[in-house]
């Protein structure tokens, strides 16, 4: 069983950073990939970022070149740096870790934190 909790959230204007945690309790996240994902009011969950357990990235193009997903192992804590914010980035964020154990995938939330870009 993981527990995440993600912080980091808040408001920023736009062109403005912010960067993102997700810290697990429970198990060990190195061993699990992790995605960000946002939901904006009214919009269906989208997926923005992904790290596999050897540091492989992926990313939605809307934030290709400004968003980096990394892991820090050591504290139990995977990233979402954030810059070059725009408004379209408003939304609340949250963290998933997966780990498939035996032809089953096993998948875990956080509660989220909200994103919020406006002048």
């Amino acid at each position: 069983q993981v527990q995440l909790v993600e912080s980091g959230g808040g408001l920023v204007q736009p062109g403005g950073s912010l960067r993102l945690s997700c810290a697990a309790s429970g198990s060990i996240l190195s061993t699990y990939y992790v995605a960000w994902y946002r939901q904006s009011f009214g919009s269906e969950r989208e997926l923005v970022a992904t790290i596999t357990s050897g540091g492989s990235t992926n990313y939605a193009d809307s934030v290709k070149g400004r968003f980096t997903i990394s892991r820090d192992n050591a504290k139990n804590r995977v990233y979402l740096q954030m810059n070059s914010l725009r408004p379209e980035d408003t939304a609340v964020y949250f963290c998933k870790a997966g780990q498939v154990r035996y032809g089953d995938e096993y998948v875990y939330w956080g509660q989220g934190t909200q994103v919020t870009v406006s002048s």
